[in-house]
């Protein structure tokens, strides 16, 4: 049996973080900077610029997410922090208007990306990703969670949408479904008090 671990993705952790990111679909040219920034931004900046944004963000900590392994190799990847500093939620009128919480409030804190390398996929990597992020948000003083995965049970669905994960992921976790966004995605929360 593989022994799952995960840690924050720290500058020490770079190397692990690149090839999380690298093991197919969009994360390696994303760099999960597409959350953090504007469409003005992201529509002019390139993969350097985008790889040089998230070290920036990683060694200034604190981490902007976590990275899982397999045996000790890295093959995953999921962003969850503070939602005031993931400017494309903040400027997301589906979401402005479905949330309830007030949007500068950073004890609300957001789910908003997974990668997981091809040779890893269907192996419940994402549950865990989750389940460690609840954790890390709950130990640096986060009150809840909100997420936009995709409902997979209706219509149909890119593949490359999914790095928003699924929603029965989510309820699996114990969040609570809340209204319909765009896109198929569903606004979802969990509070972390307990």
């Amino acid at each position: 049996m593989a022994t799952i671990t995960t840690e924050p993705a720290t500058i020490a952790r770079w190397d692990d973080v690149q090839h999380s990111l690298s093991g197919g679909g969009d994360g390696r040219s994303c760099q999960c900077i597409w959350p953090i920034v504007r469409n003005k931004v992201w529509n002019t900046t390139n993969l350097d610029e985008r790889r040089d944004m998230l070290h920036d963000e990683i060694a200034a900590g604190p981490a902007p997410g976590l990275i899982v392994y397999v045996d000790g190799a890295a093959a995953g990847w999921i962003r969850v922090g503070p939602r005031t500093v993931q400017q494309r939620i903040l400027h997301t009128r589906a979401i402005a208007a479905a949330t309830t919480q007030p949007l500068d409030d950073d004890t609300v804190w957001a789910v908003t990306c997974f990668v997981v390398r091809k040779e890893h996929r269907g192996k419940g990597l994402n549950a865990e990703l989750l389940a460690s992020a609840l954790d890390y948000a709950r130990s640096s003083g986060a009150r809840m969670i909100e997420a936009y995965p995709v409902d997979t049970s209706i219509g149909s669905h890119r593949s490359n949408d999914l790095f928003h994960g699924t929603l029965s992921t989510f309820l699996a976790a114990g969040f609570e479904r809340g209204p319909a966004l765009t896109g198929g995605r569903v606004l979802v929360t969990r509070g972390l008090a307990d």
